[in-house]
Formats: structure tokens, C-alpha cells, sequence
């Protein structure tokens, strides 16, 4: 286990935002912006407005991308978090590459949940220059992503979105026999239930406003599976464990957030089950809210330096 106690060294966003540049490129943050208690400048982060307001200026300011809209009401990210995920995929791949980390067109990425927002693949694209297959039950959340893609020129090309028909499958459906990924990345759904992701949101709202009597708001929002599924994050991890198994030689590197550090024993014995060559867990944290990715594979060391071989730079 690796651990990182700020955000990833290559991240944008390890200095404190710079919020008169960032209005420069999303005039809509201007309204969103005032000193708190301190003088500085900040947002209302338990403002779902006012984040995605954010969202948009972080992307065109950093990222390129001039056009981002999402549906109402679906989940609209912290930016900073989610780019640390690609960067340590990005050093994850050069430990198979002599620690170079490969770029270009050759890198392919399967993002497990998509999403409406298409988050990773835009940072993915927009700073490596991978490509990118996005997956999703949601039909609202293709059409999203696809609008997001058709809108962004840098997008196009680089990202092509799939619907998982099937709510039972990660990667049967998605996955052909004749394709490969270099690694699949994926956020599961954190909680159990909509009342369990409620109540959890209303305990991180109270925490940004520092007051008890708060509505169960989403303030970066979320739609049900997007935020929860039965059994919750451990159930989705073992079932995406065991579906890998159907392709061990179709992926590098499979990987997922894990939030909950409480899960990780169950994790390592059902990878342990299915007799993975290879287990990697590296942990993030931002603020107060630590996290980690646990990444596994099927092929051996030298499988892995062969396997990258095929990477141009």
C-alpha cells in the first residue's frame, strides 16, 4: 500500500482555487463567489449551484472543455478528487512502462458508471490524451455524456459511451471478446439505500455549514444509481471482482474506489478467491476524506512489461 497524505503531485488543483481566474472562464461562478469568515474568497459548497458553477469554470479553465451541462439533479463531482484517480492509474501503468507514464491514443480506459458527468474520461483525455469507453444503466446519463462529447471538440473521437443493459452485469455486455483496456476505472455506488445516501449527504452538508437543521439536499446530487445499490459499495466491488474473472486477459489493470476502509479485508479475500496475480491499494486523501483504489491483475510481471510493449508514445 502506497499512501498520499495531498492530492497527486501532477493534480491542478493543490493550490487553493483561484477564484478571480477561474470567473474569467465561467462568469457564472461570479454570482457564487464572496469572502467567508476568514476574507478569502470561497463558494457556498453545500450550494449545488454554486458547485457546478465551479465545475464548469475548473473544466474550461484546465481541462479545455467549454461546453459541460448535466441533467438536473444528477451527480456533479469534486473535480480535484477525481482527477487524483487518473493520475495514479496514469503511475499504475508505469509500473509496467520502466515508470514512464504512457500517453496518447493507444491507452485505453473502461470508466465503470459513467455517469451524466463524464468526469474521468474528460481529465483522462484532456491531460494524457488516452481514449475512453464509458458505461452506464442510465439512459438520461448516455445522452448526457454524449451531448457533453458531441459539444467539446477535444472529446470527440477520444470517448465513446455504451448502455449496460443488463443492472446485474459490470463488464458482461460491455466487454468483447476481441477487445482490450489497458485499465477500467470506477466509482461504486457508496450506500445502501436512498435514506442511508440521504442521511450521509446531510451529515456532510451540516459539516460544510456547521449547522444541525439542514435538509437532505444532495449539494453535488446524485440520482439513485449513482448513489446507492443493494448492499451497497461492497456488494457492487465483489460482484465487479468476480465478473473480471471473465476477462483476465482482456485488462491490464481492472481498479475501484473503495471508500470504505472497513471493506478492504472482504475485498482482498474475494480477490484472493479468484486468485488474482497481482493487488495494488493506494490511498488518497482530500481535506478530512480519505479514500483509496485497489487495483488488481491477471498477468504476471513480465505479462505486464510485454503487455506495454504495445504502448506508442
Amino acid at each position: 500500500m502506497s499512501t498520499t497524505k495531498t492530492l497527486h503531485p501532477r493534480n491542478f488543483h493543490n493550490d487553493r482555487y483561484d477564484f478571480s481566474t477561474l470567473i474569467k472562464s465561467q462568469n457564472d461562478l461570479k454570482e457564487f463567489v464572496k469572502p467567508n469568515k476568514y476574507g478569502d474568497l470561497s463558494i457556498d459548497f453545500a450550494n449545488s449551484n454554486a458547485v457546478i458553477a465551479l465545475n464548469k469554470a475548473l473544466l474550461s479553465h484546465f481541462y479545455g472543455i467549454k461546453n459541460w451541462e448535466i441533467p438536473k439533479g444528477y451527480l456533479c463531482p469534486p473535480i480535484p478528487g477525481r482527477a487524483d484517480y487518473i493520475h495514479h492509474i496514469a503511475d499504475l501503468l508505469a509500473s509496467c512502462n520502466d515508470e514512464k507514464v504512457p500517453r496518447g491514443k493507444t491507452i485505453k480506459g473502461l470508466d465503470v458508471g459513467i455517469g451524466a458527468n463524464c468526469i474521468y474520461p474528460i481529465i483522462g483525455v484532456s491531460v494524457y490524451g488516452w481514449k475512453f469507453l464509458g458505461s452506464d444503466i442510465e439512459k438520461v446519463s448516455i445522452q448526457s455524456v454524449q451531448n457533453i462529447i458531441n459539444s467539446n471538440e477535444i472529446l470527440k473521437e477520444n470517448i465513446i459511451v455504451k448502455q449496460q443493459e443488463n443492472s446485474s452485469n459490470i463488464f458482461v455486455n460491455i466487454i468483447n471478446k476481441d477487445e482490450k483496456y489497458d485499465f477500467t476505472l470506477c466509482n461504486p455506488p457508496f450506500h445502501k439505500s436512498l435514506d442511508e445516501a440521504l442521511a450521509g449527504n446531510k451529515r456532510k452538508v451540516q459539516n460544510l455549514t456547521k449547522q444541525k437543521n439542514t435538509k437532505s439536499a444532495l449539494n453535488f446530487g446524485g440520482k439513485n444509481n449513482e448513489l446507492w445499490c443493494e448492499g451497497g459499495e461492497i456488494a457492487f466491488i465483489k460482484n465487479m471482482i468476480k465478473e473480471s474473472l471473465k476477462f483476465p486477459k482482456n485488462c491490464l489493470w481492472f481498479t475501484t474506489l473503495v471508500s470504505k476502509k472497513e471493506n478492504l479485508p472482504f475485498i482482498y479475500k474475494s480477490l484472493k478467491d479468484i486468485k488474482a496475480v497481482e493487488v495494488k491499494t493506494i490511498e488518497m486523501a482530500h481535506g478530512q476524506k480519505i479514500s483509496r483504489i485497489v487495483a488488481w491483475t491477471f498477468l504476471s510481471k513480465d505479462e505486464q512489461k510485454t503487455w506495454a510493449k504495445n504502448w506508442v508514445s
